[in-house]
């Protein structure tokens, strides 16, 4: 019996050294691992600002692709009807709740900068049509932009625009010099002060605007050089 109760002590005791030896062991070796670790990096891009704005300006203009849609009357338009102006071309729906925060700046940066040189486009994609559009019109109270609407939805797949609101900023001729995806304070100063420089360029300059705290980038006129996006950060305090 003696016996038998020696072997259990000593079984035991040696399944303690056992799990002491082992939990040493992995201690040493995370310990190592942890040394030899980088420590964490910080994500490359912060979340913007409320009062950021991005701006993916393309190195060649490219085309519009042939865009049809309603007036607030229900008269049927195309985008052609706005060659001559500088158009800042938003792309976006009642539903959408970053739509509805940023329309209150459009419509004042429509009030402020709109008139024979450039006019903001707010293009509607939603598929009720018009009475909806018209009743989120009144509802804001907005009075300076017009009503677009494309109840096909047509325009967003031909413009590649994955999601809203996009804002496309178009030249004279209906080429599109880049865009910005998500919303942004657009009646701020310095938004109006970019747009402005781009509506003030002559039609035949090559594209180069002032961004601040960035390098000026050079359109070049449509055919040369490959056709590629630049991003321009602007985090407006």
């Amino acid at each position: 019996m003696r016996l038998k109760l020696v072997i259990v002590i000593g079984a035991a005791a040696a399944l303690v050294v056992i799990t002491l030896i082992a939990g040493g062991a992995y201690w040493a070796t995370n310990t190592a691992r942890e040394a030899k670790a980088p420590e964490a990096v910080p994500p490359a891009t912060a979340a913007p600002s409320k009062k950021g704005f991005a701006f993916s300006a393309l190195e060649t203009p490219r085309e519009l692709p042939d865009l049809q849609f309603v007036n607030g009357e229900g008269r049927e338009m195309t985008f052609e009807e706005f060659k001559g102006k500088t158009v800042l071309l938003n792309i976006w729906a009642t539903w959408c709740v970053p739509c509805r925060e940023e329309m209150p700046a459009l419509d004042r940066l429509q009030a402020k900068l709109g008139g024979p040189e450039f006019e903001v486009v707010p293009l509607s994609i939603d598929r009720e049509g018009l009475p909806v559009v018209k009743a989120f019109y009144e509802e804001l109270r907005l009075k300076a932009l017009g009503i677009y609407v494309d109840r096909s939805g047509k325009a967003q797949r031909a413009l590649s625009v994955l999601g809203i609101p996009t804002t496309l900023l178009v030249d004279r001729g209906g080429r599109e010099l880049g865009r910005t995806l998500g919303p942004a304070e657009w009646d701020s100063d310095e938004i109006v002060e970019f747009l402005r420089s781009v509506v003030e360029q002559p039609p035949a300059a090559q594209w180069q605007p002032e961004i601040p705290g960035e390098t000026q980038l050079a359109m070049r006129p449509e055919g040369r050089g490959p056709r590629s996006q630049r991003h321009f950060p602007l985090a407006f305090q």
